[in-house]
């Protein structure tokens, strides 16, 4: 019976906690707030590829597809968009709560507002300016599912376990009265560091405490949006560092089910004019006809003039 109870469990736990296929738990789109539409996205050899125009401002729709609260760890340019840290799965990210949409407008520089996303040249990304340009030009998202305590046997209640002993015949073991606890005999809780909690889209807020106030200070500052230089050179897209605005969010806790994720979606970024050259756009607009030096023919008479 244990051999078999072991097994349902293990089965169970697999069921549970099984890696999903990609866009099973999450689906991931780039949106532009300054056209109000999806950035158009090309697929080439199973890859994604998203088309932006600098100075245009973005944000990172994730749609929760599950019936289950997920956590998605958000890279931009390889920086995660909460704590700014150079971006690996195991840190902060947003909790989604089951068939949820939240649009990430921005870098997080509190609970209570982000520095706006925007496409811009290479040198004045966020990532290049505090010296990581390496991985520029790529969006990333880690998708955890949440652990969930699974319980295959109830334990029989104390009472009614001491019915059945005493049903079947057993002696009552007597013994003294067990004493009610007074207050100075609790333990006092303990003060534990809190950990890195993710986050979760919240209506309100709490203000920000000042020590995270004086961290967003010391980041690097502000950024407007510089509309590109008519002439100018094309550069590698990444993404800026815009003004602020107003994104209230919580701190939730989060139990990851599994160290690794669930999924991970990856969506690659660049001008128009950069995935032509590189194939991934077919350019299908009109070539201008080039004039030639000897077409042929005789000299026909000029049109009469009136």
């Amino acid at each position: 019976m244990k051999k078999v109870l072991k097994g349902l469990s293990a089965l169970l736990a697999a069921a549970l906690f099984c890696p999903a296929h990609a866009g099973t738990l999450l689906d991931v789109e780039l949106v532009s707030r300054t056209s109000g539409t999806l950035v158009p996205v090309y697929f080439q050899a199973g890859n994604q590829y998203a088309q932006g125009s600098p100075g245009e401002r973005y944000s990172v729709r994730l749609s929760n597809r599950s019936g289950e609260r997920v956590l998605a760890v958000l890279s931009v340019d390889g920086v995660n968009a909460v704590s700014g840290e150079t971006a690996d799965t195991d840190q902060a990210g947003y909790v989604l709560e089951p068939w949820q949409t939240l649009d990430v407008a921005g870098w997080r520089k509190s609970t209570r507002d982000v520095a706006r996303f925007y496409f811009t040249q290479l040198p004045e990304s966020y990532a290049a300016r505090t010296g990581r340009a390496a991985n520029v030009g790529v969006i990333g998202v880690a998708v955890f599912r949440e652990r969930v305590a699974v319980s295959l046997i109830a334990p029989l209640p104390q009472s009614r376990a001491a019915d059945s002993d005493a049903a079947r015949g057993a002696p009552a073991s007597p013994g003294p009265a067990p004493l009610a606890p007074s207050a100075a005999d609790q333990p006092a809780p303990l003060a534990s560091p809190a950990p890195r909690a993710p986050l979760s889209e919240a209506p309100d807020a709490s203000a920000a405490a000042p020590a995270e106030r004086a961290q967003g200070a010391s980041r690097i500052g502000e950024e407007r949006i510089r509309p590109p230089q008519l002439g100018a050179k094309t550069e590698p897209l990444g993404t800026g560092h815009g003004e602020r605005e107003a994104a209230p969010v919580r701190l939730v806790n989060f139990e990851r089910a599994t160290s690794v994720p669930a999924e991970l979606h990856t969506i690659w970024y660049d001008s128009r004019e950069a995935l032509v050259r590189r194939g991934i756009i077919a350019d299908n607009r009109p070539v201008p006809r080039r004039p030639e030096p000897f077409p042929g023919g005789f000299v026909p008479d000029p049109p009469c003039c009136r």
